[in-house]
């Protein structure tokens, strides 16, 4: 990427050369942001490549969920959710067929095996929480909850939305708008106001390498399979990742699972309200709230991917892919390629994300690999 633009701090210079670095091949198609605070400052702002620029918004799919697990910790800590109570007791058409003692802590750590619905889900329900709640409140599990875990990978912003509705009269959508993205002035929205169009760039697809198409040809997703089913392939149509990303109503609605809009800015300075003060207010969580979202709940073999994985509470660990960061560093990557997380040990929140769709990216695509390490150093330095 040789067109960089935007500003680094005296001592992050090292990462403006890594992010100048990266190849042509991995981001530059649709172009590419970084942000990075670090004690609440913003010490990186970062982008370059085509279409994009420090203002742009970018659709980033999971990120979301790294906002309803901030808002399921906030009211957890502020004793209105209790984590081992049973989400049927907020939400009783969620008994139905044995999912009558799951609980919110197996929810949140993808232990429910509530992963989709007999048949698929429409586009219409992709784009709405409500009406997924609706399907899934008579879904069997796919497994028995609590004896595995796999990512919930369309469907957990609406079960744990539908629980805060339940418990509170309010949605995560509207609670994150007045507990913080007013407050902090994030520009990062779970419901993209019409006058903010303008700076929305669509979501563009790529094409798999030679080696990803080996690997498709030879690992066929069955329509049967518990992936063909988290990610709604088994419907007809099938899911199309990069038209729900590039979905108006997608935008407006915001589904939990994967309807977040942004900027990397304001999602690293969503994560700098967690990593530590920001603008002379204390941490969003406390210490205990904290240890208890980011240990892991769920790690092994995901039943939905096949991979090695692990979730703490609706926010992923950082610390079991990126081993520079501390034990409490918080996030959720998004299928762009995008990863966002706080890291309190450090005083760091970061932010990378992509315009262009991530084929099988997995969690982050490779970039965050080597800007992490390099970010972690440089707040070292200073």
């Amino acid at each position: 990427m040789t067109d960089v633009h935007g500003t680094v701090e005296p001592g992050f210079e090292s990462v403006r050369e890594v992010f100048a670095g990266i190849a042509a091949n991995e981001a530059r198609d649709g172009g590419a942001q970084l942000a990075v605070h670090h004690r609440g400052r913003l010490v990186v702002d970062l982008w370059g490549g085509d279409g994009v620029d420090g203002d742009s918004l970018l659709g980033l799919y999971s990120s979301s969920k790294g906002v309803m697990a901030l808002i399921t910790a906030l009211l957890v800590q502020d004793g209105v959710l209790d984590l081992d109570r049973e989400v049927a007791s907020w939400w009783p058409e969620f008994a139905a067929e044995g999912k009558e003692r799951i609980t919110l802590r197996q929810l949140l750590a993808h232990r429910a095996g509530l992963i989709g619905a007999d048949g698929g889900l429409s586009a219409e329900e992709l784009a709405d929480d409500r009406l997924i709640a609706a399907r899934l409140a008579g879904q069997r599990p796919f497994w028995e909850p609590d004896t595995g875990h796999g990512y919930h990978a369309l469907v957990i912003g609406a079960l744990v939305g539908e629980v805060v509705l339940r418990a509170t009269g309010r949605t995560v959508q509207e609670l994150y708008e007045e507990r913080v993205r007013a407050p902090y002035a994030l520009d990062y929205h779970l419901g993209l106001p019409e006058e903010l169009e303008p700076r929305f760039r669509t979501a563009l697809p790529v094409r798999p390498t030679p080696a990803e198409q080996a690997f498709l040809s030879e690992n066929p997703i069955a329509p049967d399979s518990f992936m063909a089913i988290a990610f709604n392939l088994h419907a007809d149509p099938p899911f199309d990742d990069v038209g729900y990303g590039n979905s108006r109503a997608v935008r407006v609605q915001a589904p939990l699972s994967g309807g977040g809009v942004g900027t990397a800015r304001g999602l690293s300075r969503m994560y700098a309200a967690i990593a530590g003060e920001l603008d002379g207010r204390p941490p969003l969580l406390t210490p205990g709230t904290l240890a208890e979202f980011a240990r892991i709940h769920s790690e092994g073999t995901d039943l939905v991917t096949g991979s090695e994985n692990a979730f703490g509470l609706g926010f992923v660990p950082l610390v079991t892919r990126h081993p520079s960061l501390g034990p409490t560093a918080i996030g959720h990557s998004g299928a762009p390629g995008s990863q966002a997380f706080a890291d309190p040990s450090t005083g760091l929140a970061y932010s990378y994300t992509r315009r262009r769709f991530g084929f099988l990216a997995g969690p982050g695509a490779p970039e965050n690999d080597r800007l992490i390490p390099a970010v972690v150093e440089a707040a070292k330095s200073v």
